[in-house]
């Protein structure tokens, strides 16, 4: 693989066949605008509170209800993909994702809200097994890498860009018709996916658009794909721990709530950069080096938040950040690499369920930890079982073609 230089950078586009363009940019979009609609909930649930007299309950209820409905139909999604086609689900769950917030523009009580953050999450339970998919199928071996990452971090962008386009229309008009028109948004993309996104064939590879062959595999190996299932199990488990003591760990030396909203702003800010920075680190020292670099740089950093003081520990966040979230972007390219073509919307489908599971069961678990020994010894349980993955990804690495495993020259 050539070194990577701003050079090579801008001349990647005219290097791009019309069918990997369009599925890139398609992709690319459509995972903004869902993972937008999935963070929109956190700026709503004061609104939702003061319109409908909620508790905090039925607030985490709300919440409860798109994630989980997005999380559990993730692989039937992608089975319906392989039976009917990928631009249509893709199509049709951008819809539904947007009528699902149209809805909640129009509810009258808590009951509406919550059948409509239900029919948004089914809606949103497409995008990342059959974007991803698509992807996978219109770029061939290592390239992949890189492909899936820029892919996975158009997510965040979504993450900033929607939600503070919700705040921006707060100023100037009510919540219901802001809701409205970021919903009709939806409807709006999905006739795009609908028109543009390129018809793959159920089983077609990248090589058929002119790919070379070097990352295909041929004869996968039965023990791979949940050893890279159970990375990312680990590593979802881990983010989501980790946030969830950081404000308290920051309290303990003296941050205030301003100070705290800072420091998230400056971890999710890092995540976005190490999405996109380790795809490249990838494609260069290869998914299991990026993977040990990564995780040993989380387990490190959140240890070393104990000593600092607050200063100090604000200024090692954004690290903590690139670290943290920088893992997934080489763990979702890798999964085109551990089976075959056919089976790759559904392992994809697969891999999601079980990472965004980790994310939402997590918090719990590791709750239960802090409850009973404290805040700092279970920071301490985060750093050390993120190191887990250590192993596990030294057992994948003879199950990766060269290119994933290794650096290629």
């Amino acid at each position: 693989m050539r070194g990577l230089s701003w050079e090579n950078l801008a001349a990647l586009p005219r290097q791009l066949s019309s069918d990997q363009r369009r599925t890139a940019s398609i992709a690319a979009v459509t995972h903004a605008l869902h993972d937008g609609y999935t963070d929109l909930i956190y700026v709503m649930l004061p609104l939702w509170q003061a319109e409908f007299g909620l508790d905090y309950a039925a607030l985490g209820a709300l919440r409860s209800v798109f994630v989980g409905a997005m999380a559990s139909l993730q692989i039937p999604a992608g089975l319906l993909s392989e039976r009917i086609g990928a631009a249509i689900v893709l199509a049709l769950g951008t819809a539904l994702a947007g009528l699902g917030y149209c809805v909640a523009g129009a509810s009258s009580g808590f009951t509406m809200l919550l059948v409509a953050l239900l029919v948004g999450g089914a809606g949103a339970s497409t995008q990342h097994p059959v974007a991803s998919a698509l992807v996978a199928r219109a770029f061939a071996g290592p390239r992949s890498l890189t492909a899936l990452g820029t892919y996975n971090f158009a997510g965040d962008l979504g993450k900033m860009i929607v939600p503070a386009t919700l705040s921006l229309m707060l100023l100037a008009m009510a919540w219901r018709p802001a809701l409205a028109i970021l919903g009709s948004l939806g409807f709006a993309l999905a006739m795009v996916i609908f028109i543009v996104t390129p018809r793959f064939g159920r089983d077609e590879d990248a090589e058929a658009h002119g790919e070379a062959k070097p990352g295909a595999v041929s004869a996968p190996q039965p023990l791979a794909f949940p050893l890279l299932v159970a990375i990312g199990v680990i590593d979802s488990a881990t983010r989501m721990g980790f946030l969830l003591f950081l404000p308290f760990v920051l309290k303990d030396k003296g941050a205030s709530v301003q100070t705290i909203g800072l420091a998230l702003t400056l971890i999710f800010a890092g995540g976005a950069a190490g999405k996109l920075a380790c795809t490249f680190i990838g494609a260069r020292i290869g998914a299991i080096g990026t993977v040990w670099l990564t995780e040993s740089l989380t387990a490190a950093g959140i240890l070393a938040l104990a000593p600092l003081p607050l200063g100090a520990a604000l200024l090692l966040l954004p690290v903590i950040g690139i670290a943290l979230n920088g893992t997934s972007s080489v763990l979702y390219g890798s999964v085109p690499a551990l089976v075959a073509p056919k089976s790759r919307t559904r392992a994809l489908s697969v891999f999601y369920t079980g990472t965004i599971g980790s994310g939402a069961i997590a918090p719990t678990l590791y709750g239960l930890v802090g409850d009973t020994f404290g805040v700092w010894k279970a920071l301490v349980l985060v750093a050390v079982m993120v190191l887990l993955t250590l192993p596990l990804a030294a057992l994948l690495r003879p199950a990766l073609p060269r290119g994933y495993g290794a650096r290629v020259a």
